[in-house]
């Protein structure tokens, strides 16, 4: 059936019934978000299923093995020069550590000096800092700061807390 006998059956439908459609039907599953920073790249989220691990890019540590490697010849040329190798270590070490992990019970971070687990009913919202940093508002007025967490992040940490709060880009 060619492209014409297509508009000529969709010209000729009676009023009443339903035209055909051009291609498959999608379902969409609106409990799943997809997000790049889950534990498994490609993976779904699906609401109560797993927990959602949120941690920087494991590029970043080529990108510091690449610089302390660009600069050895300036690193030994220079007195004292050679402490600059603590920082590729540095960040390898801050990328490995630091992380933010949500179930739909709690919430824990882990810093590059120690971690902390709260309870979602502790958690009385969501404050979004500068650069797109996002930190949970305690009970208490106090401030917990959600390491490798971003805006882009928040459907995927809603659907992951098991609906704690809403996901500020679904609809309604």
């Amino acid at each position: 059936m060619s492209s014409t006998d297509d508009r000529e059956a969709a010209e000729t439908a009676p009023a009443g019934e339903p035209t055909p459609t051009a291609g498959p039907v999608q379902h969409v599953d609106v409990g799943v978000a997809y997000t790049p920073r889950v534990r498994d790249e490609g993976r779904k989220v699906r609401e109560g299923t797993r927990r959602l691990v949120l941690k920087p890019s494991r590029l970043t540590i080529v990108v510091a093995l690449f610089a302390a490697v660009g600069g050895l010849p300036l690193y030994f040329s220079v007195p004292y020069f050679w402490l600059f190798l603590l920082v590729p270590v540095a960040v390898t070490v801050w990328v490995l550590r630091i992380r933010t992990t949500v179930d739909p019970s709690t919430v824990a971070v882990r810093t590059l000096t120690g971690s902390r687990t709260v309870a979602w009913d502790e958690v009385r919202g969501l404050r979004l800092g500068k650069r797109a940093s996002v930190s949970a508002v305690l009970s208490g007025d106090d401030e917990l700061v959600l390491p490798a967490v971003h805006v882009r992040d928040l459907p995927a940490l809603s659907v992951a807390s098991g609906g704690r709060f809403a996901d500020p880009v679904g609809e309604d």
